[in-house]
């Protein structure tokens, strides 16, 4: 291996470690991981009325932090979780949005899927995502 190919590997590594850190990626699993212990156990997504089977948004690839921010904030609007570790989760989601600071998962301001899971199926969707960027950064 020469040098060039080891500077551009110890680069690579560097910038998923920064991307880790911008995207605040410890902190949004420690905190999703919180309120899936709290969620109860799955039932079919549903359109009737605001509970833990309401339908949220499963993103789109590059549409995840306006999702992750529209889900959020329906969930904070009808109580269906720990208020004070949602408004955390949320406010670090629209911080990331707003400041453009997870490039990979903003590539627009609004939410564009294909299909809606219910609040354990959302909340999943958001640790698969951050682990991901765990992943790659280690």
């Amino acid at each position: 291996m020469n040098a060039s190919m080891l500077s551009y590997i110890l680069l690579s590594c560097v910038l998923l470690s920064v991307q880790a850190q911008k995207c605040q990626v410890s902190e949004i699993i420690r905190y999703t991981n919180h309120l899936l212990k709290e969620s109860p156990l799955s039932c079919p997504c549903s359109e009737t009325a605001a509970s833990p089977c309401s339908c949220l948004p499963i993103p789109e690839p590059g549409h995840e932090l306006a999702c992750f921010v529209d889900g959020t904030g329906y969930m904070l609007e009808k109580n269906l979780a720990s208020n004070r570790v949602l408004r955390m989760i949320n406010r670090s989601f629209q911080t990331q949005l707003d400041r453009n600071l997870c490039e990979s998962l903003a590539r627009g301001q609004k939410c564009q899927y294909k299909t809606k899971g219910n609040v354990r199926t959302f909340l999943n969707e958001i640790l698969k995502t951050y682990q991901a960027i765990k992943k790659q950064s280690v």
